[in-house]
């Protein structure tokens, strides 16, 4: 089953962000999930921002695998006029500072700055990625909403993170057509996406499938298993709901509870330090997706052209 999730909040995020850059900004801050940085990187805001500098923010780098992040940081530093780093949002100590931020938002524009062309700064990212924490911890209080759910901030905010530098704060932002499956089920996984818009059994079959390869014993400490490299995929969640003892009447094994425990595993970090894929891989889905996409097209091309002719 294919995953979209695009509420009608979003629209109105999408037109505020079309209008903020025909008014004129100098960058972008865009946060994105280090554990899955390739799914929660926006196709539609690289398109409505296209040609502007950018900061990409891998935050929860903490629960993120740091050789899996290395390559995400190289990955991106390789594009023109980007510039990635790790990021612990919630974290006191967190290298990015209130000083460190605002240096590193200097360098996207170094012309502007100074009360006469002040610095105009957009920072967007997927619902539910820490953005806003990262605002408060900036700014030193509350100025924005937290949450464990996607889609807690609606509103753009106006913030003042230095005497000449302005921050646009926009509401987390999907995009209408999730077109990489796996991306799709990497969102959920990570919470970004309404608990509506998806089957929590599916998902956590997806993020089991997708951990298994690397980190087979991850799964094998956090749930007492063995042999768990060996085990068939559709298995997986079967055995941890039956460890765990989450049995109904009958005997019957509570997969939903299961998932449940899984789900909150993983966005708790309590699975270890997990990346659930890597620029390469990430790649390899798009093309695919895109071969599918097109391959579709071409299909529907076809039966109109031959309804036509008849």
């Amino acid at each position: 089953m294919a995953i979209q999730w695009f509420p009608g909040h979003m629209h109105s995020t999408r037109k505020a962000i079309a209008q903020r850059c025909q008014a004129g900004i100098d960058g972008v801050i865009e946060l994105l999930d280090a554990r899955l940085p390739g799914a929660s990187a926006n196709p539609l805001l690289a398109a409505l921002t296209a040609g502007k500098p950018a900061l990409k923010l891998l935050n929860k780098a903490d629960l993120a695998d740091p050789q899996r992040t290395a390559l995400w940081l190289d990955h991106y530093n390789a594009q023109p006029g980007t510039r990635a780093i790790p990021l612990d949002a919630s974290a006191p100590a967190s290298l990015t500072t209130l000083t460190t931020l605002v240096a590193l938002c200097r360098t996207l524009a170094p012309l502007r700055g100074g009360m006469t062309k002040p610095l105009r700064l957009l920072i967007c990212g997927i619902p539910n990625v820490g953005k806003s924490t990262l605002i408060n911890r900036l700014v030193g209080k509350k100025a924005a909403k937290t949450g464990d759910e996607a889609g807690i901030t609606k509103e753009e905010q106006y913030i003042v993170l230095a005497s000449d530098v302005y921050l646009y704060d926009t509401p987390g932002m999907l995009w209408p057509k999730i077109s990489v499956p796996r991306s799709g089920y990497h969102l959920a996984a990570s919470g970004a996406i309404g608990r509506n818009a998806y089957d929590e059994q599916e998902v956590a079959f997806e993020l089991l499938a997708a951990l298994q390869p690397a980190y087979a014993d991850r799964i094998e400490a956090r749930y007492r298993l063995a042999g768990v490299a060996a085990l068939a995929t559709d298995a997986l969640l079967p055995a941890i709901a039956r460890q765990r003892g989450l049995v109904q009447a009958g005997g019957r094994l509570n997969l939903q509870k299961a998932a449940e425990v899984v789900l909150n595993d993983f966005r708790a970090g309590l699975l270890g330090r997990i990346t659930l894929e890597t620029p390469d891989e990430h790649a390899a889905w798009l093309s695919e997706a895109l071969a599918a996409e097109a391959a579709l097209d071409a299909a529907r091309l076809d039966k109109k052209t031959r309804r036509t002719a008849r």
